[in-house]
């Protein structure tokens, strides 16, 4: 009889009553598990538990009881909020295809900024017939939804869910699909994951035809960023099954990843070019883009992403590359809402949405046929089509513009502009030693914050001879900065007194103070001038026209940055001893989103790191033109005042901090300053009084250009490192987060 009764409690686990995908991910974040926990606590793979909260799969006994009670405890502890259903009817495995989860309808899919990703949308079609999924239902859901496919169309009355922080432009009903989706096959079928749990068949059955579907009855796409500009493509991201089905490598040969592509021969290639399809000089790589040339305002263009060929670079992107496609489509869906539909690299897309922001031309219509046209002259505020030549100060090594230089003549400050981020360490004081712990703080979007509101050039340089020093001017000047004298500089209005030896100079890198005439940009001039010593350049580059170029660009990375950070608890009106509460295990809050915070980062550091884009490969030798100088947005002026911007930013703070604490920085690199302190928190040594920081000094909270909390060591431990490397200046920023020091520090 035992026997009989533990089958019938076999049979009643194996029914175990479930909630709703989405649901099940909402309780397991509320409680603040990772899936990493939850499958280890299960004993299954962490793809298992994935497949489960995306509605992909669902569980099976002996995991399903299990899985069961613990989703019944946090129910109990977090309870469903009002929106949420009432009852759920709990259905058998058996009638839920395993290919197609049981989710909610779209309509009901939850918003991004709740955390949990939005369910993939289940849909069944028979030529015009709708029929519904088997599904579990919520009293207050609608029983059915469906699957769009090219022969039906959507539910009349649906509405697709859209992501957190999409524009209202997005409802243009050319792209109301979204601007991408993740192109997958289970059991057979080509599906499209795209945004807002949305779930599309896709019919075609080789990549020319797939080409076509995208262009033609996807709707996928995303509306224009600017009055000038133009929509953006359609994003198609191709899993390693789709890639099969398509004909495509699932990964690239060492040769092909050298060469960024595969071979011009490959059939798919040869498939693309019968159909009339072209392919960008980049060929067919991790990012490729298939278009026809344009016929007036028809563009046909799509965006191809492969994870499986490293598209999704680790190191921006995190695991993303891993994420089931409706995982995948939702970190793209809310990276492409915020700041724009990728088009390649972080680096590739952060450029792009500045020439998005501000078009190169725009159209007229002409006063006599009322035909709009292209304009022959570039839109006010842009850069124009046409590249033009930098100074040659501001030129890298092996420019054009510096071929008649001897084969190895190194050029010092005073022939090239060095404008770099700080990397610059001291020995602590024996004061500083009697402390317990280093404390270092990180700058948020520090070179975001560096490009807001800064004027750059718009065009060409023009060489003056003894010119009178304007700060408004953006350009390189020459200039002997070594008499700033950093033990008695101009706080605001008034001298102060400073121990000189401990600060690095504002006008290097390395914070070596210079020693005669270097090239600097026009914030590093400006600050001399602020800390109130007179400048007299001998000579300079400046650029008549200017502008705030980077305004929009810093504005929509700041959004993106801030609404993604707010959706992971961390809002930018918080008291410091919130902030630092809420910044504390951030990131396991909803790693998809992490991914999404780690790609904006990257976005702007990256497309300034283009501004001044190096020759890669392509054959080139030193003299000789490379690819990147021949676009308009090739500005090394541009980034070097970016970059100026944010080290005298930095190191302003740093001089209001030690003229009011007496506290002077031990390391700093790039965006990360490195303090010791008695204390193990920032607020063990910043001047905080009643909750107000100290004007003009460090601020903790979430905005670019305000700090949060880097990591904490042990003073014992900097000592330690140093003896160990026998380095007494190794820079301890670069370590300070977790601690770790594997190698002799050589500045990488």
């Amino acid at each position: 009889m035992s026997e009989l009764f533990d089958a019938v409690d076999a049979l009643l686990a194996s029914r175990a009553t479930l909630p709703p995908p989405a649901e099940r991910k909402r309780l397991r974040a509320a409680h603040g598990l990772t899936i990493d926990e939850v499958a280890t606590a299960l004993k299954v793979r962490r793809a298992t538990v994935s497949g489960w909260e995306s509605g992909k799969t669902e569980p099976r006994p002996p995991e399903r009881d299990a899985y069961a009670r613990l989703l019944d405890k946090l129910a109990e502890l977090y309870p469903a909020p009002a929106a949420v259903a009432d009852a759920v009817v709990p259905v058998p495995d058996a009638a839920v295809p395993a290919t197609f989860a049981a989710v909610p309808a779209p309509a009901e899919a939850p918003p991004l900024s709740t955390g949990p990703a939005p369910e993939a949308a289940v849909m069944t079609a028979t030529e015009n017939t709708q029929t519904p999924a088997p599904a579990p239902v919520a009293a207050r859901r609608p029983a059915s939804t469906t699957r769009p496919t090219s022969s039906t169309s959507r539910r009349p009355g649906a509405k697709k869910a859209a992501p957190a922080g999409t524009p209202a432009g997005e409802s243009d009903p050319r792209f109301e699909n979204g601007p991408l989706a993740v192109v997958d096959v289970e059991d057979g079928k080509v599906l499209a994951y795209c945004v807002g749990g949305l779930v599309l068949d896709v019919p075609a059955k080789s990549h020319p035809s797939l080409v076509d579907w995208t262009l033609k009855e996807a709707k996928l796409g995303q509306p224009k960023l600017s009055g000038p500009g133009r929509p953006a493509d359609p994003l198609i991201v191709l899993t390693e099954a789709a890639c099969e089905r398509y004909g495509l490598p699932v990964s690239l040969t060492e040769e092909e990843k050298h060469a960024g592509r595969i071979p011009e021969g490959h059939k798919v290639i040869k498939q693309l070019t019968r159909a009339e399809w072209k392919l960008t000089k980049r060929g067919f790589g991790p990012w490729a883009r298939i278009y026809r040339p344009a016929q007036g305002s028809d563009r046909q263009c799509v965006q191809l992403c492969i994870p499986s060929w490293n598209a999704l670079d680790a190191r921006f992107w995190g695991d993303a590359a891993q994420l089931p496609p409706a995982e995948l489509a939702r970190v793209l869906g809310v990276y492409a809402s915020r700041v724009m539909t990728p088009r390649g690299s972080t680096a590739v897309t952060g450029l792009e949405l500045m020439t998005a922001l501000h078009p190169p031309t725009h159209a007229v219509r002409d006063e006599e046929t009322g035909v709009l046209r292209q304009a022959e002259t570039k839109t006010p505020g842009s850069l124009g089509t046409d590249p033009v030549d930098c100074a040659p100060c501001e030129a890298p090594d092996g420019h054009p513009l510096l071929k008649d230089l001897p084969r190895f003549h190194v050029r010092g400050p005073a022939e090239k502009l060095f404008e770099e981020a700080y990397d610059w360490a001291r020995p602590m004081t024996d004061a500083e030693c009697t402390l317990r712990y280093l404390v270092g703080l990180d700058v948020n979007m520090a070179f975001a914050a560096g490009a807001n509101g800064l004027n750059v050039g718009l065009g060409e340089p023009t060489h003056v001879k003894n010119p009178v020093f304007d700060p408004k001017l953006p350009g390189s000047w020459l200039v002997d900065l070594s008499h700033v004298d950093l033990s008695r500089v101009k706080v605001g209005k008034e001298w102060v007194e400073l121990d000189g030896s401990l600060l690095p100079s504002p006008f290097t890198p390395k914070g070596d103070r210079p020693t005669g005439p270097a090239w600097y940009a026009t914030p590093t001039v400006a600050y001399a001038q602020e800390l109130g010593y007179d400048v007299a350049p001998v000579e300079a580059w400046v650029r008549y026209e200017n502008g705030r170029y980077l305004d929009g660009w810093y504005g929509r990375l700041r959004d993106a940055y801030l609404a993604t950070m707010a959706d992971l608890g961390v809002d930018a009106d918080l008291s410091p001893e919130d902030f630092l509460a809420a910044m504390d295990g951030y990131k396991e809050r909803d790693p998809e989103l992490t991914m999404v915070v780690s790609a904006i980062k990257a976005t702007v550091k990256g497309g300034l790191g283009k501004l001044r884009e190096r020759p890669r490969g392509e054959g080139w030798r030193p003299g000789e033109r490379w690819r990147a100088l021949e676009r308009p947005t090739w500005r090394p002026d541009i980034r070097a005042a970016v970059i100026s911007r944010t080290r005298i930013n930095l190191h302003r703070k740093i001089v209001k901090h030690a003229a009011f604490t007496g506290q002077y920085p031990i390391a700093i690199l790039s965006d990360c300053v490195v303090y010791a302190a008695n204390g193990p928190s920032p607020l063990d040594f910043l001047p905080y009084r009643e909750g107000k920081p100290l004007p003009g000094g460090f601020k903790l909270g979430i905005n670019p250009g305000l700090v949060k909390h880097e990591g904490t060591q042990p003073v014992l431990w900097g000592e330690e490192v140093r003896e160990r490397f026998n380095a007494p200046e190794l820079n301890l920023a670069r370590s300070i987060k977790d601690g770790t020091v594997t190698d002799t520090d050589n500045g990488e």
